[in-house]
């Protein structure tokens, strides 16, 4: 076989079975798996499945897990600027040509065997990881969790960081259809750390006929935040540690989950008090509810559903001047309850549009915004760029300009809101 770069690689799977494309279910994920790796992992796997906060989540495990000494592979997706964001291995990107290796093996490995982009590009992730001899894997679910191709490895601890619609088409169309299928990662036995206080009965009910041995937000763990630290409780242990250094409040219930995770596992990993502490505050994911500068301010947030768009407008507040949104979305996403949501929080709206794969017309996305409709003023933009551009003219010192609405639309903004 021919050896190709990376980047020729993700083109090659993105003509064969776009990234969009969705096939859950597990049966050609196993048939693969089993040519590639026919056991288990032999260190501590912790699988992180959730509505939004997944990522979070594994930035802190990771930074904790870092910061004891030992060397943790973690898997997450999608990447914000570069693919190597989604394969990690010691806190770095793994290398391209490593990465290129691993698809490679996995092509060899299938054979006659469909497999979507999301399919490939994980079982990829699980051959590197088992190259790498972690000492722990972190491994993000990318859709649901009972059927993700993550799911291939069971996790000897599970962690459910929120229950929200989105992907309602794939998953259903209640919480409680949706806690169904986040349940799914769980196993027999072992902890499941669920973040979610409102849960669903359902999720409590799956848990139940799984046999897992959940660690359930509000029951078995809680946490509150002082002035100077984050207190955790759980199975009769008390923490107190600092706040993450990742902004909002909503942080403060990830660490939780991440730390109850690690805690959990402390017999065979022994990440202990003081490696938390310093793994919170070392934590980083760009991205998230970032502050890029001031004066004006620039935030740049990838709140794509609901549940995270509510979260947004909590933390954003009131502003002195006016508030900028640049704002697009994918295909499928719930715009108008979007911006019904944030509404309150902008008194301009330059609304993009997106080229390529799921991506959308700025006058589709504008008219979705019309229908509720927003009170600011609404403004269509060729492109985000452009966007952000118009942005910067317009605002002075006390105003505020915020990225938000999908993974593409942050990454589109990047380069301008961080060249020198």
């Amino acid at each position: 076989m021919t050896h190709l770069a990376l980047v020729d690689w993700l083109e090659r799977l993105e003509r064969r079975s776009p990234e969009s494309r969705i096939d859950l279910g597990l049966d050609r994920v196993r048939a693969v798996y089993s040519r590639l790796a026919p056991e288990q992992p032999s260190c501590p796997v912790i699988t992180v499945a959730g509505t939004n906060g997944k990522g979070s989540v594994v930035a802190m495990l990771e930074a904790m897990v870092l910061a004891a000494g030992l060397k943790p592979f973690a898997y997450s997706s999608p990447h914000l600027l570069e693919f190597g964001e989604r394969m990690r291995v010691a806190g770095h990107p793994a290398d391209a040509a490593d990465i290129v290796a691993a698809l490679d093996a996995v092509e060899h490995a299938r054979g006659d065997i469909a497999l979507t982009y999301f399919e490939q590009v994980t079982l990829a992730a699980l051959v590197l990881a088992r190259q790498a001899c972690p000492d722990v894997m972190l491994l993000e679910v990318g859709l649901g969790g009972r059927l993700d191709a993550v799911n291939v490895i069971d996790a000897d601890v599970a962690v459910i960081t929120s229950i929200d619609l989105d992907h309602t088409d794939w998953l259903g169309p209640t919480r409680a259809d949706i806690a169904r299928e986040k349940a799914g990662v769980a196993c027999a036995s072992r902890p499941v750390i669920v973040g979610e206080k409102k849960r669903p009965a359902e999720l409590d009910d799956v848990l139940d006929r799984i046999g897992a041995r959940p660690i359930r937000a509000g029951r078995e763990l809680t946490w509150r935040s002082t002035e100077n630290r984050l207190c955790i409780e759980f199975e009769g242990r008390s923490l107190k540690l600092p706040h993450p250094a990742m902004a909002g409040n909503w942080q403060a219930g990830n660490a939780a989950c991440a730390v109850a995770a690690l805690a959990v596992l402390r017999d065979r990993l022994g990440v202990d008090g003081a490696a938390m502490d310093r793994g919170l505050t070392a934590a980083r994911l760009p991205g998230r509810f970032q502050c890029l500068s001031e004066a004006p301010a620039v935030y740049v947030d990838v709140a794509h559903n609901v549940a995270a768009a509510r979260e947004l407008a909590r933390a954003l507040g009131a502003c002195d001047g006016r508030s900028f949104a640049v704002f697009s979305a994918l295909a499928g996403k719930d715009i108008r309850s979007i911006g019904q949501v944030l509404d309150a929080s902008f008194s301009d709206w330059l609304v993009a549009g997106i080229d390529g794969d799921r991506g959308l017309s700025a006058a589709a996305i504008e008219a979705e915004l019309a229908r509720i409709p927003v009170s600011g003023r609404r403004e269509t933009v060729e492109s985000v760029p452009r966007a952000v551009e118009l942005a910067l003219e317009r605002a002075d010192r006390h105003d505020r300009i915020v990225v938000f609405g999908s993974f593409r639309t942050v990454a589109e903004a990047w380069p301008i809101l961080t060249r020198g």
